[in-house]
């Protein structure tokens, strides 16, 4: 992300000022001093707000999908095992840096140990990898489904998919373990300001004084298996539901059977078009707005998409959330009846 280096890049009060912009004279930085949105002081109380509430319903809507994956037995398939491990990544990441920002907001800037920068950066990256492997084997689950139907229930057992998981959460924790074992040797000096919400890895690595090629290199090592290889396999992945689909007779059929993916689809081009914006071609050094505003919709935006998408456009999530509000509603007649006799 873009760091600002110099004071007429930043509108922070003067005691912020003072306690960011250190020149330390070679001096380790044991803090850095995370701007967030310190330059929109008259509408901290309307983001702060905003925020909140966009992050309260993400956080509900993502324990809402595991809770009635869990409980129904109708949604105890492959794909909404997954889903329900996706919703887990989201509630994860979310978590890990909306405080943090809304904090930010209300204090117009502060600052944060580079250990718990480091741990953070750590936390960021285990449900972005997760994310990254769960939506290939969503795909992978479609493909089975549409492309050998006959075949699915032998191959998407039950311990298939506890396998799959178990793989793409032990991959994450490790690979991400590597890059925050490289990070925690870096030394820090000199300035220590981050114009941004969070501990981004390109920020903090631009203030490290230490060498920092060979971080550089097992991140971009790591990006292939956990980001170019998953997306490349989605790709290929549709390609093949997309021939499959064709070959159906019935124009019914053929829209059934891309009913069935174009959820995950959907998901896939929103998630990879912004993660691509943020880190693969990001907006030039000038644009600090641009870069948050993209780094907003990764981290609110999102997180609230994921379970909306799947819940408002799959037939079967749909169906057990009326089942269970007619069972919520019964549960609340008596109620309302028992309060009546007593008013007599």
């Amino acid at each position: 992300m873009t760091l600002l280096t110099t004071q007429s890049h930043v509108e922070v009060s003067s005691d912020n000022l003072s306690s960011g912009l250190q020149e330390m004279n070679g001096t380790v930085v044991t803090e850095f001093f995370l701007l967030g949105f310190g330059n929109l002081h008259n509408l901290k109380i309307l983001l702060f707000n905003l925020f909140l509430v966009i992050h309260v319903m993400a956080l509900s809507a993502n324990v809402f999908v595991i809770v009635i994956v869990v409980l129904n037995p109708s949604l105890h398939y492959p794909m909404y095992f997954f889903l329900s491990q996706l919703s887990l990544t989201e509630i994860l990441f979310t978590s890990n840096i909306v405080p943090t920002m809304l904090w930010l907001i209300l204090a117009g800037g502060g600052k944060v140990s580079v250990a718990r920068c480091i741990l953070q950066l750590y936390l960021l990256s285990v449900p972005t990898m997760s994310q990254c492997l769960l939506l290939a084997a969503m795909s992978f689950d479609r493909y089975v489904a549409i492309c050998r139907p006959l075949h699915y229930a032998i191959i998407m057992t039950f311990t298939r998919q506890l396998q799959i998981v178990t793989f793409c959460w032990l991959v994450s924790f490790t690979l991400s373990c590597v890059v925050y074992i490289f990070l925690r040797k870096l030394q820090f000096c000199g300035l220590n300001v981050i114009n941004h919400f969070y501990c981004d890895i390109t920020p903090v690595l631009e203030l490290s004084c230490s060498d920092t090629s060979s971080v550089k290199l097992v991140t971009y090592i790591e990006s292939v298996p956990v980001v170019l290889t998953p997306f490349m396999f989605i790709i290929a992945s549709y390609i093949s539901i997309l021939h499959t689909i064709l070959r159906i007779p019935s124009t019914t059929g053929r829209q059934k059977a891309f009913s069935t993916c174009s959820s995950h689809l959907t998901f896939v081009c929103m998630y990879y078009g912004v993660l691509t914006s943020i880190y693969i071609f990001p907006p030039s050094n000038n644009s600090v707005n641009a870069n948050k505003g993209l780094s907003l919709l990764y981290t609110l935006v999102t997180p609230l998409f994921n379970p909306l998408i799947y819940t408002l456009r799959n037939r079967d999530i749909r169906a057990a959330m009326t089942k269970y509000l007619h069972i919520l509603g019964h549960f609340k007649a008596p109620t309302r009846e028992l309060k009546k006799l007593k008013t007599f």
